[in-house]
């Protein structure tokens, strides 16, 4: 069994089901309203390391699973699957211990090896799982270095960003023979619609019912493969950020180094529009917000600690809309100053509480982010540099010299993570699936910033 390119092979060894070790009672766990809001698609996680100091391959896979076998006792929803549940007339996640497909795997390359610039050549397919079957898929692979390479892969109505690496970091804790140090929470009650529903119209500019598209903007054969995503991972040095967040703040107020690349992002493709010969077409950038700090404000302590320890989807995805010719007439300053107004919007507890109910009296529909609701050049940014977990991801053989997320080739949303370094705290990692006209164009006239990732920049 394997698979192979003109740069390596990976031949899978084994493949598991690994269950909690402590099944829960079988029973439905319905979503929340905020899950309902992400589309059914797949998200990963990727986690490389340097050849741990003692032990075997064999020795460390034998403490992978028994660990993950005691974490999915906590985190049994993710052992379970997502099924049509009749009685509710919706889907729902079935707790039934049905367990994680888990593939272990060797690959014929060292760890310096690896082009994480391009994770389509390096992660997609070879040291990646391809989840067929419940929530979560796991893939295991020792390098000829020595190293280990653990790919994760979720299905997003299920788990955040947050909730992921939450789940991780608990896993590792226990493969260190160390107690988890948050507990998860699935309590639906905490993100339950007020009664009776009330919401502000504003909620319809952030979301909206989904309608599938009748066309693409770009018919037509795409000869040259300009609109095909593409993945790129690349390291962003602490002082372009700065003279980029100088640049924002030109009008008199500070913008964070988020919303200065936001802004900067948002202009780049746009000017990529205007240089492929769509003038005038609508761009959107959005971001992320989560929304568990935002949900406890003023509730006191236990339900602060419900929130952070929540498993889903805590997500709004506030959105600006611009014409490419006024964003590239526009100067940084200004943009910033629009990112920062939508931004601002979805940063605050009314806006979640609005959100929930607005999902309840939706429930049985279909629903999407207004940005990615047409045709139109939308950018999805989330900013994984908040979570500060990439330290923990130890299971028990070192500090992991590399993470980041993932997304499967089949994902056509454009989507921009920007990470913290693992050898310079100023400087970001960034993770981009673009269409390849916008990648090309980003580093053809965005070079000195967008760097790509390689192991002498990884220090491995």
């Amino acid at each position: 069994m394997g698979f192979s390119d003109k740069h390596f092979l990976v031949k899978v060894t084994g493949k598991v089901i690994v269950h909690a070790e402590e099944p829960c009672n079988d029973h439905w766990l319905p979503f929340t309203n905020l899950d309902l809001l992400v589309p059914p698609f797949d998200v990963g996680s990727i986690f490389c390391y340097k050849k741990p100091s003692n032990g075997s391959f064999s020795n460390k896979l034998n403490i992978l699973k028994a660990s993950l076998s005691r974490a999915l006792a906590l985190y049994y929803p993710l052992a379970g699957e997502i099924r049509w549940n009749a009685a509710a007339g919706e889907n729902q996640i079935r707790c039934n211990n049905r367990g994680i497909d888990f593939v272990e795997a060797v690959a014929d390359v060292e760890l310096k090896e690896l082009n994480l610039y391009n994770p389509d050549e390096s992660i997609e397919g070879k040291l990646m799982p391809k989840k067929l079957h419940g929530v979560l898929a796991i893939q295991v692979t020792e390098l000829k270095c020595g190293g280990i390479v653990i790919g994760c892969m979720f299905d997003h109505r299920a788990t955040d960003g947050y909730s992921a690496n939450m789940f991780i970091s608990s896993w590792a804790d226990m493969a260190r023979s160390e107690t988890p140090s948050m507990i998860p929470s699935f309590q639906r009650s905490i993100i339950n619609p007020r009664c009776p529903t009330t919401y502000s119209p504003s909620i319809n500019d952030v979301f909206a019912l989904y309608e599938p598209p009748t066309k693409q903007d770009h018919d037509g054969d795409d000869i040259n493969g300009d609109h095909v995503l593409i993945s790129r991972i690349y390291y962003i040095e602490g002082d372009q950020l700065s003279k980029l967040q100088l640049l924002a703040s030109e009008n008199g107020k500070r913008r964070s180094k988020l919303e200065a690349f936001t802004s900067f992002l948002w202009k780049i493709v746009a000017l990529s529009m205007e240089d492929s010969g769509n003038h005038n077409k609508l761009c959107n950038v959005a971001l992320a917000v989560d929304g568990r700090s935002r949900l406890s404000e003023g509730d006191g302590e236990e339900k602060k600690t419900l929130m952070s320890s929540h498993i889903g989807n805590v997500l709004s995805m506030p959105y600006g809309s611009k014409r490419s010719q006024e964003l590239k007439e526009m100067p940084l300053s200004n943009i910033a100053t629009e990112v920062h107004e939508f931004l601002h919007t979805a940063t605050n507890k009314d806006h979640f509480l609005d959100l929930i109910d607005w999902v309840e009296e939706r429930r049985s529909q279909p629903l999407i982010a207004k940005a990615f609701a047409s045709n139109e050049m939308s950018v999805l940014v989330s900013s994984g540099t908040r979570f500060h977990t990439m330290e923990k991801m130890d299971f028990g053989w070192g500090k992991v010299v590399f993470g980041s997320c993932h997304l499967p080739s089949s994902r056509i949303d454009s989507y921009v993570m920007t990470l913290t370094s693992p050898t310079n705290s100023n400087d970001w990692v960034v993770y981009m699936h673009l269409p390849t006209k916008q990648m090309n164009y980003i580093e053809s006239h965005a070079g000195h910033m967008f760097k790509p990732l390689n192991s002498n920049y990884l220090q491995i």
